[in-house]
């Protein structure tokens, strides 16, 4: 169980990017392609981003709540302050993206504007996620350090005193 929590942030980094690259990269770009009206790939489309927005949000809650410092005295690191900025980023990107931009997608107004923020929308939160991603996996990847090590470091932070 352990082995779990600890490789628990990493497994949700990796579906919050990879889930938003097969959607926005492959499967949106396929049903422009394969259905027979825009319209009607616009709706399927909207669908699969508001699946898409669920995902996100629950990676997003999973990576705040295991990044968190687990004692109340104890200060988050530079680090983990960097990657909880990126986690929260991506999670407000997600959020304004499905209940601020999306509405008005669907409601055709100023459609090249809303588009354009929807897709630089989208873009901000899978460059956060990815970020989040990147540095969560480099010690379990790289074999520079252990996993267990590397969630210790992104909890915790250590003044030069206590070396």
């Amino acid at each position: 169980m352990k082995s779990l929590t600890i490789r628990l942030p990493v497994l949700a980094a990796a579906l919050w990017w990879g889930s938003m690259s097969v959607t926005g990269f492959m499967a949106v770009p396929l049903l422009f392609l394969h259905l027979p009206s825009k319209a009607l790939a616009g709706g399927v489309a909207a669908h699969l981003f508001a699946g898409q927005t669920w995902v996100s949000v629950a990676c997003g809650i999973v990576l705040l709540l295991r990044l968190r410092p687990q004692h109340a005295p104890t200060r988050v690191s530079g680090a983990a302050q960097t990657t909880l900025v990126f986690v929260l980023a991506g999670l407000l990107a997600a959020l304004l993206l499905q209940y601020a931009v999306a509405p008005r997608i669907l409601a055709r107004v100023d459609l090249r504007l809303w588009h354009s923020a929807g897709v630089a929308l989208y873009a901000l939160q899978w460059l956060c996620a990815g970020a989040a991603l990147w540095r969560l996996i480099p010690a379990c990847v790289l074999g520079r350090v252990n996993l267990d090590q590397a969630v210790d470091r992104l909890q915790t932070s250590r003044t030069p005193h206590e070396h």
